[in-house]
């Protein structure tokens, strides 16, 4: 069914759809959904956490007209937060790095963000990248009336992905036996967890991430290629109350996965997405038929077209 006209694309964000894996699950499985979170404007869950921080603030008079926006980045969030931005009339200085797709640099770049670039080593995302990004933010944010998004402590992000879970415990027939998905910010994970538990106590939340950099299942960190993950600390918004263990997923069978979603399942999208098909089918093998395991697709295989994942 087509929906009515909305004011902007702002109001297109959200309402994404959920679908069955048939091919790249295992027989004698629960069964494996996924909501496509790549259908959001800028073709990433982030736009969610975007808007929600940017209104978040606006009404509370954090940001105010003619105020400058400003945010660290490996690319999902900046390319959103640059959409909302210019939909809101804001100026958006974003600081990122090279290691981080330049399909998502350039996004930023056309939505009309101001980029800093931070130097990697070698394209990898190392323990200490985020860090200098996120000080030279802070350092930003400081040269004129700005707003810095921060993120990584930001609560209303959590608020922002809350729909997520809304939308899930809507679309899903019967109870959802578990959801698991990689961790960034870990708000994500957060929200959907919030209102998950909320109807249900019983709800498995699992949290996954590289398996070379293990910081939440075995406190040690490490270097990866998974962008928008495994970002060498342990997330302020991460709530132990809120999930039940972390596991560390390979990130070859992460790419793996991601390119027999492309070619069984038809879902285009990056190796985040195949990380947590990875982990939602290890739940699924767990509890078998009868049940359901929920996770998410974060955003478009587009964004990924000339990177080491599709660009071979």
């Amino acid at each position: 069914m087509i929906g009515k006209t909305v004011p902007s694309i702002l109001q297109a964000i959200g309402n994404t759809p959920l679908v069955r894996l048939n091919k790249v699950v295992p027989v004698n499985c629960a069964q494996v959904l996924v909501k496509l979170e790549y259908y959001n404007p800028t073709g990433s869950y982030k736009d969610r956490m975007a808007l929600a921080m940017i209104e978040g603030a606006e009404k509370r008079g954090d940001l105010r007209p003619g105020m400058t926006v400003v945010e660290y980045t490996g690319g999902s969030t900046g390319s959103s937060l640059a959409c909302v931005c210019a939909v809101k009339g804001y100026r958006f200085r974003v600081v990122s790095s090279d290691a981080f797709a330049r399909e998502k640099l350039q996004t930023m770049r056309v939505f009309g963000a101001d980029l800093t670039i931070i130097p990697s080593q070698g394209g990898k995302i190392t323990p200490d990248l985020i860090p200098q990004m996120v000080e030279r933010a802070g350092a930003i944010a400081k040269e004129a009336p700005s707003f810095f998004t921060d993120q990584l402590n930001n609560t209303d992000s959590v608020k922002g992905y809350e729909q997520i879970g809304r939308e899930l415990v809507e679309q899903v027939d019967g109870p959802i036996h578990a959801f698991c998905a990689s961790v960034g910010t870990a708000a994500m994970l957060m929200g959907v967890a919030h209102i998950l538990r909320a109807g249900d106590p019983s709800t498995k939340i699992i949290a996954l991430e590289p398996a070379s950099t293990p910081i939440l299942s075995k406190g040690s960190g490490g270097i990866h290629h998974v962008e928008g993950i495994g970002i060498g600390l342990i997330p302020p918004l991460l709530n132990k109350k809120f999930f039940d263990e972390a596991r560390g997923v390979e990130e070859a069978e992460a790419r793996q996965m991601a390119w027999r979603l492309a070619r069984e399942e038809g879902i285009f999208a990056g190796t985040s997405s195949g990380m947590n098909v990875v982990g939602a089918i290890a739940l699924a093998q767990e509890l078998g038929p009868g049940h359901t395991v929920v996770t998410v697709a974060v955003d478009s295989g587009l964004k990924y077209l000339e990177g080491d994942l599709y660009g071979q």
